[in-house]
């Protein structure tokens, strides 16, 4: 690796194996576009942190993910644990997306089509955004999200989504669906800006940036930048308030119903205060369960978008 390369990481199942089958494809457009680069497949899940690991080690600062949510994920969770090695802010981030849900990069009218996408990397425009840090209590791990994380319902949903993944961005909308027939809620105790909730709970869904879910728009988004978490917090609903409001979930305006709150913060306190095995999620990954600490990190990392 040269310090002016790129570093391509591909993972070749993102978007039930699309990006193994359009790896030549892209690969030939990188060549087209002259880019210097050198590139890598995952082979196992977390694969990418130790890529991102030897990459920091020669000293690339550029990094290019071929994959969807989660692969960026774990892409920015191998730069952050070893931010002990190299300067962060000096990192360049792009994606080529060929995820399921592919939502992060909706937020910036980042292009689906890869050449597109790569004609966008080119142009080198960076954004400084925020990233959440979770600390989990009960392992006492962290993990970082650059778009979204909760816990209770959301993450059932994710849990489910896997199970559903042949039917695209669709499989979304089914494990809500489902989910909303199944999931039994837990007693949390949330604090967060001198205010404390503690009762039965569907969700405690943290944003950072605006879509989640294969396009829903679930949290009142205001800034990727801001300093501050978009907070969105249910007590309950049910399947027939779910399919009344379905549009709303994607517009952006169940955030205006009376039993959606909302709220912005810069961290949060999360306790499980009964025996439900609640599960977080982060950037549409389990991450684990039970109580955890969530705080923001402002423009803590350079993105390039169009």
């Amino acid at each position: 690796m040269e310090l002016n390369e790129w570093f391509v990481i591909v993972n070749p199942v993102s978007g039930n194996g699309k990006a193994k089958r359009k790896w030549q494809s892209i690969y030939n457009e990188l060549k087209k576009q002259e880019f210097k680069f050198t590139y890598a497949f995952t082979e196992y899940e977390k694969h990418s942190i130790k890529l991102i690991e030897n990459a920091i080690k020669h000293g690339i600062t550029k990094f290019i993910c071929v994959g969807g949510d989660g692969s960026l994920h774990h892409i920015v969770n191998g730069i952050f644990h070893h931010s002990d090695t190299i300067n962060i802010k000096v990192i360049k981030i792009g994606i080529i997306p060929v995820g399921t849900g592919n939502d992060w990069i909706k937020t910036y009218g980042i292009s689906k089509n890869y050449k597109k996408a790569i004609e966008i990397i080119k142009k080198e425009n960076i954004f400084l955004q925020d990233i959440g840090k979770i600390t989990l209590a009960n392992k006492n791990k962290v993990v970082y999200f650059n778009n979204l994380a909760g816990i209770g319902f959301d993450a059932h949903v994710v849990n489910y989504v896997h199970k559903f993944k042949h039917l695209g961005f669709i499989a979304y909308l089914v494990s809500t669906l489902f989910s909303i027939v199944n999931y039994k809620r837990s007693l949390l105790e949330i604090k967060f800006n001198n205010k404390i909730i503690k009762q039965s709970s569907l969700l405690f869904l943290i944003g950072i940036c605006k879509y989640s879910g294969g396009g829903m728009q679930l949290t009142n988004y205001i800034s990727s930048s801001d300093g501050k978490f978009d907070i969105t917090y249910l007590d309950k609903i049910n399947l027939v308030t779910i399919l009344k409001h379905i549009t709303k979930l994607f517009n952006g305006k169940v955030t205006d119903l009376n039993f959606v709150k909302s709220y912005t913060s810069s961290k949060a306190f999360v306790r499980v205060l009964d025996t439900n095995k609640t599960l977080i999620q982060a950037d549409g990954e389990i991450i684990g369960t039970g109580d955890f600490e969530v705080k923001i990190l402002p423009k803590a990392l350079q993105f390039i978008i169009p």
